[in-house]
C-alpha cells in the first residue's frame, strides 16, 4: 500500500473542482512519505482523493495522478490523441504533463528520437520506467533527456542532459507543414524546436504578405513559413547559435527570399524606426517575460513597449502577430498591452485571430496553468 498524505478542506475542494495540485500550506499530515513517492491522498474525512506524486521540497507538494496509474496506458492514450490532432509533421509533443495525466513529465517526439524532461521528484524517480515503456512501444533510435531546466532545482534534483538510450550523432531532421527543420536535441532551446507554434506558423503564412520581419526568430519557424506568402522575410535574433540553425533550415528548404540578422530586437526596432523602415507583416514572439507572479507588472510593460516599437514600423493594411508564452500573463493582459501600444502609436487595429498553443499541447479546462501560449493576429486599418 502506498503511504498516505492528508490534506485540508481547501485542497480537497480544489481537487474536487478538477485541479490536480496541492500546495505545501494545504498539506495537514505528510505521514511517512519520501521524496518522489506515489502516495494516497486523503481528505479531512479520511476519503481517498486518488494517487499523487509527493515532493518534499516544492511548493507544489502533491500532483494528482488519478485513481490508478499505468505508464504504458497513459502513453497509449496520449498517442491516440496525437493521432487525431497532429497532421503534416513527424515532430510533436507526445506527453504534455498535467494535460496527459503525467504531471511534470514532457515527452517530445522528433521522428524516431524522443526527448524527455522529468521535472519533479516523482517523475524523476520513475523516468527509467518511462524510458522502458517508450522503448517497448516505439523502438526508437535514441532517447535524450533534457533535464537541464532550472525548475528541477526547486525539487533539489540535479541538472542533467544527454543521450540515455541508443545513439545520436547530431541534429535530427524533421518535417513540419511541408518544411524540413533541423532539430538540435542536445543543445537547442526547449527540447529542440518550438513545436507549440506549429499551427500558428500556418496561420501566419495565410495572413502574411509583402515585406516581413520575424522578431525572436530562433530556428526560423515563422520566417520560413512566411517565405511562402511574403516577398521578402527578415528574421532577427540575438543568439548566434540559433541563427546558425535557422540558416541551415533556410538552406534545406531553398528559401531564397529569407535572410537572418543577429541583433537585439528592441534596439533593431528603434533603429529601423529612425531609418524610416516599414514592414507589411511583423511577428513578435519573444521568450517568456514573466516566470513568476512577481514579474507580471514588468512583463506587461515589456509587452507594451515591444508592440509599440513593432507597430511604429507596420505599414497600413499590415499584419501584426504578437505572442506571449508567459502563463502568468493572461490573454486579457496581452490584449491590454497591445491596446495601449496602439493608442500610443496612433494606430487602429482589427483583431483577426485569437490562437493558443498547438493541439498536441492540450489545455485542461480546470487547470488554467496548462494554457500558456497566446498568439494574437491583428490587421492595421
Amino acid at each position: 500500500m502506498p503511504p498516505t498524505v492528508s490534506i485540508n478542506r481547501r485542497a480537497a475542494e480544489r481537487l474536487a473542482a478538477g485541479h490536480v495540485w496541492v500546495y505545501s500550506s494545504d498539506v495537514s499530515n505528510r505521514g511517512h512519505a519520501a521524496p518522489g513517492d506515489v502516495v494516497n491522498v486523503l481528505d479531512p474525512r479520511g476519503r481517498s482523493c486518488g494517487l499523487a506524486h509527493y515532493s518534499s521540497t516544492s511548493q507544489i507538494t502533491l500532483r494528482l495522478l488519478g485513481k490508478e496509474f499505468s505508464i504504458p496506458d497513459r502513453l497509449a492514450a496520449a498517442q491516440r490523441f496525437r493521432d487525431r490532432v497532429v497532421d503534416g509533421s513527424n515532430a510533436y509533443r507526445l506527453i504534455s504533463s498535467e494535460a496527459d495525466q503525467m504531471p511534470a513529465l514532457i515527452v517530445d517526439r522528433y521522428a524516431d528520437v524522443f526527448v524527455i524532461q522529468s521535472l519533479n521528484q516523482g517523475m524523476d524517480r520513475i523516468q527509467t520506467e518511462v524510458v522502458e515503456a517508450l522503448i517497448a512501444q516505439y523502438a526508437p533510435r535514441a532517447i535524450v533527456e533534457r533535464n537541464d531546466a532550472s525548475v528541477r532545482l526547486k525539487e533539489e534534483l540535479p541538472l542533467r542532459s544527454g543521450v540515455i538510450y541508443g545513439e545520436l550523432a547530431g541534429p535530427v531532421a524533421v518535417t513540419m507543414n511541408g518544411l524540413t527543420f533541423e532539430a538540435n536535441l542536445l543543445g537547442g532551446q526547449k527540447t529542440g524546436v518550438y513545436l507549440d507554434q506549429r499551427e500558428n506558423y500556418l496561420a501566419a503564412a495565410r495572413w502574411g504578405h509583402g515585406n516581413a520581419l520575424d522578431c525572436f526568430t530562433s530556428s526560423g519557424g515563422f520566417a520560413l513559413h512566411l517565405a511562402r506568402s511574403c516577398a521578402r522575410v527578415e528574421g532577427v535574433d540575438s543568439g548566434a547559435g540559433v541563427l546558425a540553425t535557422a540558416e541551415a533550415n533556410r538552406q534545406r528548404n531553398g528559401c531564397e527570399n529569407v535572410k537572418f540578422r543577429e541583433a537585439d530586437v528592441f534596439d533593431l526596432l528603434s533603429g529601423y524606426r529612425t531609418g524610416g523602415r516599414q514592414f507589411d507583416t511583423i511577428i513578435l514572439d519573444p521568450p517568456a517575460f514573466a516566470k513568476s507572479k512577481a514579474q507580471i507588472d514588468g512583463a506587461v510593460r515589456g509587452y507594451k513597449e515591444l508592440n509599440l516599437r513593432g507597430l511604429q514600423l507596420l505599414a497600413p493594411g499590415g499584419i501584426l502577430v504578437t505572442c506571449s508564452c508567459s502563463h502568468h500573463v493572461s490573454e486579457a493582459m496581452l490584449f491590454e498591452a497591445v491596446a495601449e501600444a496602439a493608442r500610443d502609436a496612433r494606430r487602429s487595429l482589427r483583431v483577426l485571430e485569437r490562437r493558443v498553443q498547438a493541439q498536441d499541447h492540450p489545455v485542461l479546462l480546470t487547470v488554467p496553468e496548462t494554457l500558456y501560449l497566446k498568439c494574437l493576429f491583428f490587421e492595421m486599418l
